[in-house]
């Protein structure tokens, strides 16, 4: 995930610190590698087991854990590559054993450093009685890079949704729920540019504005880089206030405060399409310098995912439904 948007990107607070530590990450390049299946990524840490889902709302942070897994296992998969092709079969498979109705939106980025590249927005539409749409997003490509497996950037937060389809699908729910899995987040440049990124999030945000749907989303939950050990999410000072002070206080009554704290950054990520349409918008972001140090790199692999971060992140975003559907009736 290009979680910067070169300069805005960077939290001003940290810009002295990614300099430093981020010299190798912040040469961030491309996004997309070829689905080279020999990839050999380290396993995973020996982190403590994540808690049991009766402790998170039924969020199963080791579940959660087994899609990263599976998604890492294809290797580099960025946006029109084999590989892609591969992570997208795993996540649409996995989402109609949960039985969630799954849509795939085909499209094509004709205007990409290397060409026309044919694109898929996965789409869960999970219905409901009452019209008002939620969605939470992720993006699934990563970066083009030689032996880049996106564990964090890309797969953490993809497991984390997958494993949100398995509970939401299976309930009803108050309002209409979607989950978006984007495709092209990542950048085919080096470094982060005005329109080389975010191309499945602004098709979707376009394509909801062409069908008037658009005024029925009344708020965009964005989730990126949400697996390291010992994760600190600051509030995203582009998102809207109000969602990020209700998932943030949310946070805080779990007893989650010390992760979704109340310093601030500034990130440009896929929640912006939607914030451009007046769409209330949030994102969920682990941008610190520990991540830092291996974002945009081989070095994200399996490694550096905790199951415990994963099970922190689903049974906030759960338990903040609640209080979402409160506040758009």
């Amino acid at each position: 995930m290009n979680r910067q948007m070169r300069n805005l990107r960077r939290p001003a607070a940290l810009f002295a610190a990614l300099c430093f530590v981020c010299l190798a990450a912040c040469g961030h390049s491309s996004s997309t590698g070829n689905g080279a299946q020999g990839t050999s990524a380290p396993q995973a840490a020996s982190f403590p087991p994540a808690p049991a889902p009766e402790a998170t709302a039924g969020f199963d942070g080791a579940r959660a854990y087994k899609h990263v897994e599976q998604l890492v296992a294809i290797g580099p998969h960025p946006a029109g590559s084999e590989g892609i092709r591969r992570a997208q079969e795993y996540i649409t498979g996995q989402l109609k054993s949960f039985g969630c109705p799954v849509e795939e939106q085909d499209f094509h980025a004709p205007s990409t450093p290397i060409g026309d590249v044919a694109m898929k927005n996965i789409l869960v539409k999970i219905p409901s009685t009452n019209p008002n749409i939620l969605i939470i997003s992720s993006h699934y490509d990563t970066k083009r890079l030689d032996n880049f497996v996106g564990a964090n950037d890309g797969g953490s937060s993809t497991g984390v949704l997958l494993e949100l389809a398995r509970l939401l699908c299976a309930r009803k729910n108050a309002e209409t729920i979607w989950l978006a899995f984007f495709d092209g987040e990542e950048d085919f440049n080096k470094d982060w540019t005005d329109r080389d990124n975010t191309y499945g999030s602004r098709e979707l945000a376009a394509s909801l504005a062409v069908s008037g749907d658009l005024r029925r989303v009344k708020a965009m939950i964005l989730v990126d880089m949400v697996g390291p050990t010992s994760p600190i999410y600051r509030r995203e000072s582009n998102s809207t206030p109000w969602l990020i002070d209700l998932i943030w206080s949310t946070a805080t009554r779990l007893g989650y405060g010390n992760v979704f704290i109340k310093e601030t950054n500034a990130i440009e990520d896929d929640h912006v399409p939607f914030l451009q349409r007046n769409v209330p918008s949030a994102d969920i972001i682990d941008f610190e310098p520990a991540v830092l140090e291996y974002w945009h790199t081989p070095r994200d692999t399996l490694d550096k995912i905790d199951p415990r971060t994963l099970a922190i992140t689903g049974h906030v975003l759960i338990e903040s439904l609640p209080e979402l559907e409160k506040r758009i009736k």
